[in-house]
């Protein structure tokens, strides 16, 4: 039964719009060609914290705060039962592990199930293992197979909800760019809040604390997801194939499109080669010349440029998008050539806060791109194959950094990260079909 056109958000009539317009994968946007014009939409940008905007940003921020809150949940727990250093190494990637493997699968049920049942299921699975992890760690000490278990379980969690983000984002706003720049704000905020509140309450309480107040995040979010209302979409309705078939199928919707194949091939090189080592050799070298003190504040500030580049982009919006996002990324050379060089604490505070600022301007317009161009029945596969390609290469970048900077020294591969990131820059740019890649709405 189809619904009443007059009760459809202004969100959902404008994805209806996309499914019928020459960008569904029948006719892949060509940058070359005029771009299809959208008619006005009925609702104004002051209308985006609508009843289910609200809501989803509640379990968006809700959910991020728990996940900031794992890391230090898991180290406390492990070191204070006793238990050897790479153990905290182990869980972490038995919980990065499946997310990775997973996301995949996620974003093809999301499709067949939508993605608010798939992310309410998510943050139920999410919610039992934390609440597992609470009651081990605070009444005795758990084995360690439980924990890697559990971990695990919480990562399956997280690669079910994290396809279903993409495709929310557009049915719950009518300004997507502003949806995202929002999102973005609160992420950068909570990656912060998360670890602060998580090492605040081990020291008042334990670790079996934090995941208390861990499942409690996936409880609020998974609430605020059932509390939802969304007008149904053509994409809940479609004809569905088998499993294999759909995974395949999105394979196909991602190769039809060159300016989406085109970023990620770039991401993952960028990912390996620049990303991925930054995170490790910015603690190593901070911290070993300037205290863990310094290198907590780092990230702080580091935050704090990724809220003033969601707050920059709530304002600009570029005619083309990832254009700007590639050359905001040249900020994040300013960190590495900082780090690379061994300057002093200021300047170490200024490359952190550019980049931060720049890496979030690009992904708010990275983002936006994908929820805008790409249609809705094939919105969440797509983004899963995003998702697991940059999750595989940051983790492959991190691993090797470490022997590969004991081998060569760490400053050097600091510098050759600045040179990649310029390169990267300039391929994005070089290439047509991103380049030339313009906004849509």
């Amino acid at each position: 039964m189809s619904a009443d056109p007059a009760r459809i958000p202004a969100a959902d009539h404008e994805s209806a719009l996309r499914h019928s317009s020459p960008l569904s994968p029948q006719a892949p946007y060509a940058p070359g060609f005029p771009q299809p014009s959208l008619p006005p939409l009925p609702v104004e940008p002051e209308r985006l914290w609508n009843r289910n905007f609200r809501l989803f940003f509640v379990a968006r921020t809700a959910a991020l705060f728990g996940d900031g809150m794992i890391p230090v949940a898991l180290t406390a727990g492990l070191l204070g039962a006793g238990r050897p250093h790479s153990s905290v190494g182990y869980a972490l990637a038995a919980w990065m592990g499946p997310l990775a493997l997973f996301v995949l699968f996620g974003g093809v049920l999301a499709d067949r199930f939508t993605p608010r049942r798939m992310m309410i299921i998510a943050d139920a699975l999410r919610l039992i293992g934390a609440s597992v992890l609470a009651v081990s760690f605070a009444t005795g000490n758990p084995p360690l197979w439980a924990v890697y278990a559990l971990s695990a379980v919480a990562g399956v969690g997280a690669a079910l909800f994290q396809p279903g983000v993409a495709s929310t984002t557009p049915r719950v706003a009518s300004d997507v760019q502003r949806a995202n720049a929002v999102l973005r704000v609160s992420e950068a905020l909570m990656t912060m809040a998360g670890p602060a509140f998580a090492g605040v309450l081990v020291g008042l309480a334990s670790a079996g604390a934090v995941y208390a107040a861990n499942a409690s995040t996936f409880l609020v979010s998974g609430a605020c997801l059932f509390l939802m209302r969304l007008a149904p979409a053509p994409s809940d309705e479609a004809a569905r194939g088998t499993f294999v078939a759909e995974l395949v199928d999105g394979w196909r919707e991602f190769r039809a499109r060159s300016w989406l194949w085109g970023v990620i091939a770039i991401w993952t090189v960028y990912g390996f080669t620049v990303l991925g080592p930054m995170l490790p050799l910015t603690a190593i070298e901070v911290t070993e010349a300037h205290g863990s003190g310094t290198y907590g504040a780092m990230m702080a500030v580091n935050g704090a440029g990724s809220v003033l580049g969601g707050l920059l982009a709530l304002r600009l919006r570029p005619r083309r998008p990832l254009s700007a996002g590639a050359v905001a990324l040249t900020g994040v050379c300013v960190n590495l050539v900082v780090l690379g060089l061994g300057l002093p604490v200021f300047a170490l505070g200024a490359g952190q806060f550019v980049a931060g600022a720049a890496f979030a301007f690009w992904l708010v317009m990275w983002s936006t791109t994908v929820q805008t161009h790409v249609p809705p029945e094939a919105l969440n596969r797509l983004h899963a194959y995003d998702v697991a390609g940059s999750l595989l290469m940051l983790a492959a970048g991190r691993a090797l950094a470490g022997p590969v900077a004991d081998r060569v020294g760490a400053p050097e591969v600091l510098l050759a990260g600045a040179v990649i990131n310029m390169v990267a820059v300039g391929v994005l740019l070089a290439a047509r079909p991103i380049r030339r890649l313009e906004r849509i709405g």
